[in-house]
């Protein structure tokens, strides 16, 4: 992308003088306008094709909003007050807005939610103008929400999916993210002389072509990061791969180790490197140091060739072969596993089938990390998992052998469309900027295929129908599964603000296993309030000592304890580790000979096409 070309020497414009010079702002755009005239017309010249699919309903949401019109038209005297607060609202606003255009002072009496960084702007409260965009915009926003959800006689599933995608649509006609409506980009163009604008258009066109003719938004400097050079820089070794995962073994940070080893299964929906991004926030590097002998699987890329691998293969190939390895490697017949987001959940599945099969003894404990194992209010996830959508899905994956990474990409940008779609086409597209190197959102970027048969499994079985809780429900390789038959001792880690896995579904797992289980809810979300080391000394978690059914009832009892949990974690775990009498560990044990150096080749594999 072409970097913003800076001149301090220019004088700062006051935001007024934006309002104040209509004419020059014409000028403006009418010049802008003729420079981005030939950029869009080479680009249509390239990759123009017919419009046609746009028109299509993927996310079949017409029947929803249907239900939702036909119940709220059943009501004549509904719709007739939710028009006259309607318009009681955008009466008191223009006389308070009035007011402040005369007076200069006012208090809001719509204001932003205190995380809202759209609106941090000065303008939006020293403005009249501006202040009055931003209000009667969160105004309507809140009076749609509230129309949506007092709706009555809507079927749940609907409810939540028009209240979802009118979340969305609030979202997208932010004031923020049009030109003559943002002063900052008002204020910007004017200053640079459409030069914000035209190196804009160029990011726009870029990232269109990066996703060959769909738009594909640049959220970091591709080019500043890559694992095994300044991300997954944990010394460690490759012993041994297959066709689905090569595992990792790292080095040891402790003169002596703890007896049993510690298994990391990460999900493959996206890299394991999210454990181990930089030495300062690395999981894996932590665990090291306390005296673990870490081992982590490293999840393949697959492609076409893999179409066909199953749930059960990611067991096998996975979670099994690798404790198989490790056991070589080791000696040890027992190790700790812990399971991150779908790893966690494969974790449950791979614990449920050992219990049956009477091999429950190889494993010492587990840990979840924000892992579903009942779907029953798996959050806002579940809407892209509905039947017409699943058929739409599996022929997709009928095509190609696999589901592409970048519509699970593109669903979780949707999850926070706020931070990860608008916040960059305003900073990408309005000022013409980079977006800054961040090495999270990189990793974010890094996304997987998912395997057409696995992943069919995984939405019908545990989005669709929500069989693992049920006894029998599924089976792996002909064994059916029960939850209830897991008696090994478990620590659940959810995240208060987790819009994947949120934690009221996570706490469901304290219910279904018979053995031991601690639950702990950190702070913030799916990622950050995980990846949390002690020295950054951020957030909080809670605890408590009774599990009842009822999250809400467990959570009003727990007891709050300020910064990481990593610590509350490890204290819990050393109780099944052994002790830590090992002379450290060298990858491999002189068992199996390394392949390579960590990260390994698995976690270089872009996503096909």
């Amino acid at each position: 992308m072409a970097k913003p070309d800076k001149n301090p020497e220019k004088e700062t414009m006051e935001y007024d003088t934006v309002l104040q010079d209509p004419v020059a702002l014409a000028r403006v755009l009418t010049e802008t306008a003729e420079r981005i005239r030939p950029l869009l017309v080479e680009y249509f010249e390239k990759y123009g094709h017919s419009a046609l699919e746009m028109m299509k309903d993927p996310l079949n949401l017409r029947p929803a909003y249907t239900e939702f019109l036909k119940q709220l038209y059943s009501d004549p005297q509904r719709v007739a007050q939710l028009q006259m607060q309607w318009w009681s609202e955008w009466s008191n606003l223009l006389q308070d807005s009035a007011a402040r255009f005369i007076s200069g002072k006012g208090e809001d009496i719509y204001k932003p939610d205190p995380g809202d960084r759209r609106f941090k702007s000065p303008a939006w409260e020293e403005s009249a103008y501006f202040d009055f965009i931003k209000q009667s915009y969160l105004m309507t926003g809140r009076w749609m929400q509230d129309m949506v959800r007092n709706t009555e006689g809507m079927d749940d599933n609907a409810r939540k999916k028009v209240e979802f995608y009118t979340r969305q649509m609030i979202d997208a006609m932010a004031p923020t993210n049009f030109l003559l409506t943002n002063p900052d980009v008002l204020k910007e163009t004017l200053e640079s002389n459409g030069e914000n604008l035209v190196r804009g258009m160029k990011n726009l066109l870029e990232d269109m072509e990066r996703g060959h003719g769909e738009l594909k938004i640049s959220t970091t400097d591709d080019e500043a990061f890559k694992p095994g050079v300044n991300l997954a820089v944990t010394p460690g070794k490759v012993v041994y791969q297959n066709d689905l995962m090569q595992l990792i073994q790292y080095d040891a940070a402790t003169e002596k180790v703890f007896e049993k080893p510690l298994l990391i299964i990460p999900p493959w929906i996206n890299k394991f490197y999210i454990l181990d991004l930089r030495p300062d926030n690395s999981f894996i590097k932590w665990l090291t140091q306390q005296g673990h002998t870490v081992f982590t699987i490293s999840w393949v890329n697959p492609g076409r060739r893999l179409a066909q691998k199953r749930f059960e293969d990611y067991m096998e190939e996975g979670v099994l072969d690798a404790m198989l390895q490790i056991r070589k490697i080791t000696g040890e017949p027992q190790c700790n596993l812990a399971g991150y987001c779908l790893g966690g959940t494969l974790l449950s599945v791979t614990l449920a089938y050992l219990a049956a099969e009477g091999a429950a003894d190889y494993v010492s404990s587990a840990t979840f990390l924000t892992s579903l194992i009942d779907f029953k209010e798996s959050g806002d996830l579940k809407m892209f998992m509905d039947e017409a959508q699943l058929k739409l899905l599996s022929k997709e994956m009928a095509e190609k052998g696999f589901l592409p990474a970048s519509y699970l990409r593109k669903t979780f940008s949707m999850l926070r469309s706020g931070d990860l779609i608008w916040s960059f086409v305003v900073n990408n597209y309005l000022l013409g900027r980079e977006p800054f190197p961040f090495d999270l959102l990189y990793w974010n970027d890094d996304s997987t295929n998912m395997p057409a048969a696995m992943h069919s499994f995984y939405m019908r079985k545990c989005y669709g129908k929500n069989l693992l809780p049920i006894p029998g429900g599924v089976t792996m390789n002909d064994t059916p599964i029960d939850m209830r038959k897991v008696k090994t001792p478990s620590y659940f880690l959810s995240t208060k603000e987790d819009h994947i896995a949120p934690w009221k579904a996570t706490y469901a797992g304290t219910q279904m296993f018979r053995g031991p289980v601690h639950f702990t809810l950190a702070a913030s979300g799916h990622v950050a309030g995980v990846i949390n080391p002690p020295a950054a000394k951020k957030y909080c978690y809670w605890t408590g000592g009774e599990y009842p059914p009822s999250p809400e009832k467990w959570l009003g009892g727990a007891r709050s304890h300020e910064g990481s949990w990593w610590p509350h974690w490890h204290e819990w775990a050393r109780q099944y580790a052994g002790e830590q009498t090992v002379p450290a560990r060298k990858p491999g044990g002189g068992v199996l000979d390394p392949i390579g150096d960590a990260p390994g080749s698995y976690v270089l594999m872009k996503a096909e096409d």
